[in-house]
């Protein structure tokens, strides 16, 4: 009887707890997505207050040897949700500083952060070593919750994620290489190759795994109704058979592998990816609070407290002298302005890969009688953790509005026909949008699209503020009521001061009324009537015009580019790109086609029209920086 009160009850309360910690995780996933604050945050603090130095609801012996399985698999998902979002049209916004970051940059992080705790806490150099190639890993299980409340410039956003899923790969597969090579069997020699023979293995079974995925997913799902669902789930094994199968070949390789299946499927044709991208994304969410919540319980705070002052300096360290030095090395393009840069100094949170990997090596070396480096090791690892991600992470807001690299949002109200399509063109420029409707079901059916969207009165000052009018730069009023758009405008111009202010007027007298407060008014009669005017006079143009945003694009910006001011139009050539022209050229309220020997002042607005690749180009070339 009484085995088997103790078999019966160990899984109930097994359970109990998992049900718990998910539903925590849920639960600050809500909060965090209503104030706008990362969630690592909330998940971390409830890892601690439910863990050995809060509740004592989760500890180590909680999950027995089974955690690191589980936070092993949680992790390939995490990190294959990362990579697949990773098109390579992200990574052209800024490819010298992805590949910076991700040489230069891991390197700097590996040897100086080595240095500072060989300095400040007196460690062997095997261990000095071992936490640096931990502390390389920053990662998408604090970077992508950080992004989902944080808008950010298209070339930051990028840097961030990209170096996250990269050195992650890095980190984990350097740091398996040190502890046997140095930590176990102490032969330096070795690491090079065993860090190569690791990453190739992960990256070629990554490949070959996404290959058959795609393979699979293009020819075995029919039209039929299950087929996205099918999708879905080939998809996720795909994921953890590429994880399992490299663990199962080198330990530590599968973080590699997941990676590189998650970035060769998101960029690849693939039927249903919508539902395959959001389906990863709400399993990410619900594994990120498993894994954040259970190690942040095991978190040791006697072994942070033993640390004394050298723990403090190691972090400081880490981020405050070697990120920032990194960033500069890194972020060198033209295109990141010195508050981006100090932006992303100042934000470099790491994440779950350090804290499952040095749990695991500090239980290995207090088996092997190493207390003393088991201790340093846990606990240097997880403070670095814990600050950054408390400070840096929760922060990440504050900091961002307090180096202005938050790009100020557009407002439309009216989340109709008119201000859908209207923030598709917008979005595909890189704006910042923020749709308002009153309509619960429209707003459902925005986000659903992936638009960020607020329930609401457009015309109520409290949802203006929720949506975030007091930043913005242009607020549109799209509805069908002028009474609506008239209010939303006065509002929007008097009380908010926001710099342009459009709407749409439906019935061609009340023009008047809005141009009186200084609104651009677009009489929908008038512009319908222009329109088909052009298509019975001008139909080629017309007609290119109607492609804008379908391939095609126009965009006028103010040179902020120093090193072009002086220069002509005809020196400047080799910096348009093909399949771009510039169109006109604004200065001084005069505008005017340029010739080839027009020389650009600073302040000019320039007009490019062509590809819509190309004219992005152009304007990251011309207006680098606000």
């Amino acid at each position: 009887m009484y085995c088997f009160v103790v078999h019966f009850r160990t899984p109930v309360d097994l359970l109990s707890v998992v049900i718990a910690i998910l539903a925590l995780g849920v639960g600050a996933q809500v909060l965090a997505k209503r104030l706008q604050v990362p969630s690592v945050l909330f998940l971390i603090v409830i890892g601690v207050i439910v863990g050995p130095e809060g509740l004592g609801f989760v500890t180590i012996e909680t999950f027995g040897d089974g955690l690191s399985t589980v936070v092993g698999v949680s992790v390939a998902i995490i990190i294959f949700d990362g990579a697949f979002h990773l098109r390579r049209e992200k990574l052209e916004q800024a490819p010298q500083a992805v590949v910076r970051l991700m040489t230069i940059g891991a390197a700097l992080t590996f040897v100086g952060t080595a240095l500072a705790v060989r300095f400040f806490l007196g460690t062997e150099w095997d261990v000095a070593f071992l936490i640096g190639a931990l502390l390389i890993a920053t990662g998408p299980t604090v970077i992508t919750p950080l992004l989902e409340v944080l808008t950010l410039r298209e070339h930051v956003g990028t840097a961030l994620e990209a170096e996250g899923i990269f050195n992650d790969v890095t980190a984990a597969v350097l740091a398996i290489v040190i502890f046997e090579a140095l930590v176990v069997g102490d032969s330096p020699e070795l690491i090079p190759p065993a860090f190569l023979q690791r990453l190739a293995a992960g990256i070629g079974i990554g490949i070959v795994v996404a290959l058959i995925v795609r393979t699979i997913l293009v020819h075995a799902t029919t039209p039929a109704g299950n087929a996205p669902q099918l999708a879905r789930l080939v998809t996720l094994v795909g994921a953890l058979v590429a994880f399992g199968l490299a663990e199962s070949v080198f330990s530590e390789t599968g973080v590699a592998a997941a990676a590189t299946a998650g970035f060769v499927l998101g960029n690849v044709d693939l039927p249903h990816r919508e539902e395959i991208l959001q389906f990863n994304r709400d399993l990410t969410l619900i594994v990120l609070s498993f894994v954040f919540i259970s190690l942040a319980a095991l978190i040791d705070f006697d072994s942070l407290i033993g640390l004394g002052t050298g723990g403090i300096a190691v972090v400081v360290a880490v981020t405050l002298f070697i990120r920032p030095i990194l960033v500069a090395l890194s972020a060198t393009d033209r295109q990141f302005s010195r508050d981006e840069q100090l932006f992303l100094s100042f934000v470099g949170p790491r994440g779950i890969i350090p804290a499952s990997v040095a749990t695991l090596f500090a239980i290995e070396l207090e088996a092997a009688g190493q207390f003393e480096a088991a201790q340093t090791l846990a606990g240097t690892v997880f403070l670095v953790i814990f600050i950054t991600v408390v400070l840096q992470a929760g922060l990440a807001r504050q900091i961002a509005e307090y180096f202005q690299v938050i790009p100020m949002r557009t407002i439309i109200v009216g989340g109709g026909r008119v201000g859908r399509s209207l923030a598709t063109r917008l979005e595909n420029r890189g704006e910042n949008v923020v749709l308002i409707d009153e309509d619960p079901d429209v707003v459902e059916d925005l986000r659903r699209d992936g638009f960020t969207a607020h329930g609401g009165d457009g015309t109520d000052d409290e949802t203006l503020r929720e949506a975030g009018i007091e930043d913005a730069k242009i607020a549109v009023a799209t509805t069908a009521d002028d009474d609506t758009n008239l209010l939303v405008c006065q509002l929007a111009r008097t009380k908010y001061d926001v710099k342009t202010v459009v709407a749409r007027v439906n019935t061609p007298s009340n023009v008047d009324a809005f141009e009186t407060l200084d609104v651009r008014a677009i009489d929908v009669s008038s512009a319908t009537a222009w329109s088909l005017d052009n298509q019975i006079e001008r139909p080629a143009l017309a007609q290119w015009m109607t492609q804008i945003g379908e391939g095609h694009d126009a965009q006028e910006i103010s040179v902020t580019a120093s090193d072009l001011v002086g220069s002509t139009i005809a020196e400047l050539d080799a910096e348009i790109p093909d399949g771009c022209i510039v169109a006109v050229i604004a200065r001084e309220g005069e505008t005017s086609v340029p010739s080839a020997d027009t020389v650009l002042e600073a302040g000019d607005k320039v007009t490019f029209l062509g590809r819509e690749d190309a004219v992005k180009a152009a304007v990251r070339r011309f207006h680098p920086h606000d």
